[in-house]
């Protein structure tokens, strides 16, 4: 969020168009609700802690993200990515080692550390639905995929990644521990039976304006995106039937020209405290082990890692090794 003041605005505008100086560096992530609450959780207190002011751009843009490292000329030093990108990227040379003696990981979700990667924060790919806009509301994705039993628009994740693909295989019957790997054909033979009620939504924000408007009553959505619509005071309904888990993931560009800066925010980004935070304010789980015991047991109880009944995990190795592959299909597919 830029300042009013025209000075500091102009200073931010600088530090986006350039690389940062020693006093700043650059934090990317998605908009919208989440990236307030990070600059409020972890942005702020980072500020306060170190005098290093933090910048915020995005959305993530992978593109522009791989522009940057190719040309040298890299103004990211922080970024918000999807679990499977962190995991390719690394592979691929884009991003800087983790400096883990800066960086405590004794105290992270194994599951979300890599030598280029830790995890942001653990969420789930919901059905949510707004429900003073429709009779019902669908509960499981056989449901969301049952345009004669639940009529009209329903929205999905537009980008290549894990979650929608799975959800249209569990809707046609596919057992959880038999997703991968995963029979595109038969995924998109799915799919294909309601493309033209799909609106996609690109960002975590526009999928909770669609879900709010009634432009698109109902669909696949990211956690908290409902527990942001939820404290707008619209009624909504949240099934956690077979809900689809991720995690985001922080990484450090190669070539960030403040990478020492990004070790010591991704280390109190990371750290319990912050992270419970997070977690609070945006409904999503925190991945430091010790952040749960920091968190009223109400909040806690409602995040991803308590919606474990049904849950299906994606699988980042799977989407890191074909990630590329399965793009080429997706956008091919979309484009028909």
């Amino acid at each position: 969020m830029k300042t009013t003041f025209a000075f500091a605005a102009v200073a931010a505008f600088v530090a986006v168009s350039a690389p940062a100086k020693a006093d700043n560096m650059v934090f990317s992530s998605w908009g919208g609700t989440t990236q307030d609450a990070q600059k409020a959780a972890w942005a702020s207190p980072f500020t306060e802690k170190t005098g290093i002011t933090v910048v915020q751009d995005g959305p993530t843009d992978y593109g522009k993200l791989k522009a940057m490292v190719e040309a040298g000329e890299v103004t990211w030093d922080v970024v918000d990515v999807e679990g499977d990108y962190a995991a390719q990227a690394g592979k691929n040379g884009q991003l800087e080692k983790l400096d883990f003696s800066v960086i405590d990981k004794s105290k992270l979700d194994p599951r979300f550390v890599t030598d280029y990667s830790v995890g942001s924060f653990y969420y789930s790919f919901v059905i949510g639905c707004n429900a003073d806009a429709v009779k019902a509301c669908p509960k499981t994705w056989a449901d969301l995929f049952d345009t004669a039993k639940f009529p009209g628009k329903r929205t999905f994740y537009k980008w290549s990644a894990p979650g929608v693909i799975e959800a249209a295989l569990l809707a046609d019957g596919v057992a959880a521990d038999k997703l991968y790997p995963l029979d595109l054909d038969r995924a998109f033979k799915k799919l294909d039976t309601i493309k033209s009620d799909i609106i996609w939504w690109s960002g975590g924000a526009q999928s909770q304006q669609l879900l709010a408007s009634a432009e698109a009553p109902f669909g696949s959505v990211w956690n908290g995106r409902m527990t942001a619509l939820a404290a707008t005071g619209i009624k909504v309904e949240t099934s956690w039937e077979q809900n689809i888990t991720a995690a985001d993931a922080l990484v450090v560009p190669k070539g960030s020209p403040n990478v020492e800066s990004a070790m010591k925010f991704i280390a109190l980004a990371t750290s319990a405290e912050p992270q419970a935070a997070l977690a609070k304010a945006t409904g999503y789980a925190p991945i430091n082990v010790d952040s749960a015991k920091l968190m009223d047991p109400e909040t806690a109880k409602t995040l991803p890692d308590q919606q474990t009944a049904s849950q299906v995990n994606a699988d980042m190795s799977y989407w890191a090794d074909n990630r590329d592959a399965i793009g080429e299909k997706w956008y091919a597919w979309q484009a028909k």
